[in-house]
């Protein structure tokens, strides 16, 4: 409809609702089964790493909040909660790291919308690991079709799709998982359309991880209201004063997105679905990539450098242009922290962003010798949406340049081994789990679909002592 409103008395959430609740699982190609897993895999790791972050600590010592017993895990303790606390805590744990897998056609973190709801739906309702890869499937559609219905406009105005597009994915994996039928599902989603939020602004504090546990919890919430009749308008997309309108504003949105083209393939099958190989803000690994191909390319160190430029896209330099971060969460969101940090190290890791590394004598210098400039600025280089160059000037007046094109984290031709995304887990997991529960677990993952009970998985996300 190219931005224009159905007149039907059939509306837009009734026809979604319909695609979810017939959903068909033949679709699911075995290249999309092996994404699904390691989408479900990485998550499970950074969750396993992020439950020690302040920000989910915190969450679990709010009076209310997961203090009564439950049939669900908080990843990575003893703790068993309701499946709403569960999702908001392990929501939050799994974006506190900002280590997350993320979609360049979501502009955001695709699985953790979808893992901590669907953990706790299967440990409640005790359902296998083929009724949660289906379910993440239909999930990843839905948020992905909101994501080409308002983008890059959505994008770009501030919001952030992980959590505001996100629920719709929370909402939809849910609502499948659990069998809703049309009816409730379409409800579902239209009070999911009242409780999405997530603004960029707080990008780079606790409160963006914040988003994503809320955001579940209130998919999640949305689903169970929605299955026991409580009402909402399933016009809540189309209507003058409803999510469309209000999120994007006249014209800017697709909404034939949403219901058309559901015979395949899906969006699993995108070639730009990044797994992160570095703990920090997905933005900045164009560069830290470029940086590091420099110094293995001319060998390298800091102290031949005595002026280093890097360049990104517009569109990634607005949440990562912080030349001097005082926090860890800053650092995280900081392209010349990253830069920095690269140059320094050849490698960007998880001690990184502990232990106000940031504030080091060696990477202020550095530092101070950066200047990040966007692509097409004056004197900058023209570039696309996930290029980045990195220019240096050594010492003795040489200047080098190397320049990374299309890289969306590790995807596509670039994709992850499974031998990188299994020392990627140890590294996330090594804090709560023990060897053997650490290569239980990633086997358990990796074999999903054969996994009977999810229960069997979770004793070995349980911490021994916490």
């Amino acid at each position: 409809m190219d931005g224009t409103l159905r007149n039907e008395k059939i509306t837009i959430l009734e026809i979604l609702a319909d695609r979810i609740v017939n959903f068909d699982p033949a679709l699911i190609s075995d290249h999309a089964l092996h994404t699904v897993k390691v989408g479900i895999a990485d998550t499970i790791g950074v969750t396993l790493a992020g439950i020690f972050e302040d920000c989910s600590q915190i969450m679990l010592n709010i009076p209310g909040v997961a203090d009564a017993p439950g049939p669900c895990l908080v990843i990575g303790t003893n703790r068993w909660v309701s499946a709403l606390d569960a999702t908001l805590v392990n929501g939050i744990a799994s974006h506190a790291l900002d280590f997350d897998d993320f979609s360049d056609v979501l502009g955001g973190h695709q699985s953790v919308p979808l893992v901590p709801v669907l953990i706790a739906l299967a440990q409640k309702h005790k359902l296998s690991g083929r009724d949660i890869i289906n379910a993440y499937a239909v999930g990843f559609e839905v948020e992905h079709r909101f994501a080409m219905a308002v983008n890059p406009h959505h994008y770009d105005k501030g919001w952030h799709p992980t959590a505001t597009l996100g629920i719709f994915g929370t909402v939809a994996a849910a609502a499948h998982l659990l069998g809703l039928d049309q009816e409730r599902t379409t409800t579902a989603l239209a009070i999911a359309s009242s409780m999405a939020a997530g603004i960029k602004a707080n990008f780079g504090t606790m409160t963006k991880p914040l988003h994503i546990g809320h955001s579940g919890r209130s998919g999640l919430l949305a689903v169970l209201l929605a299955k026991d009749n409580f009402t909402a308008n399933h016009a809540s997309m189309e209507h003058h004063q409803g999510f469309f309108a209000l999120f994007n504003g006249d014209g800017a949105f697709n909404p034939d997105a949403l219901t058309e083209g559901w015979n395949g393939p899906l969006a699993l099958e995108l070639p730009t679905i990044g797994i992160k190989q570095f703990p920090c803000c997905g933005s900045t690994h164009q560069a830290i990539t470029a940086m590091i191909n420099l110094m293995q390319r001319d060998n390298l160190s800091a102290d031949d450098v005595v002026s280093l430029a890097v360049h990104t896209h517009p569109r990634r330099f607005l949440h990562t242009n912080n030349p001097f971060p005082n926090s860890v969460l800053e650092a995280k969101f900081s392209l010349q922290y990253a830069v920095a940090r690269a140059l320094n190290d050849s490698a960007v890791r998880l001690k990184d962003f502990q232990d106000g590394a940031f504030h080091q004598p060696e990477i202020k210098q550095i530092l101070n010798i950066i200047k990040a400039i966007p692509f097409g600025s004056d004197g900058a280089p023209e570039g696309e949406p996930w290029d980045a160059e990195i220019k240096v000037t050594l010492k003795n007046g040489e200047v080098l340049k190397s320049r990374v094109n299309k890289m969306v984290g590790r995807s596509g031709n670039n994709a992850m081994s499974i031998v990188e995304l299994k020392e990627k887990f140890d590294d996330c997991a090594s804090g709560a789990l023990t060897n053997a529960q650490r290569e239980a677990a990633f086997q358990q993952l990796m074999t999903l679909e054969s996994l009977a009970d999810i229960g069997a998985l979770m004793i070995n996300l349980k911490i021994e002592s916490a």
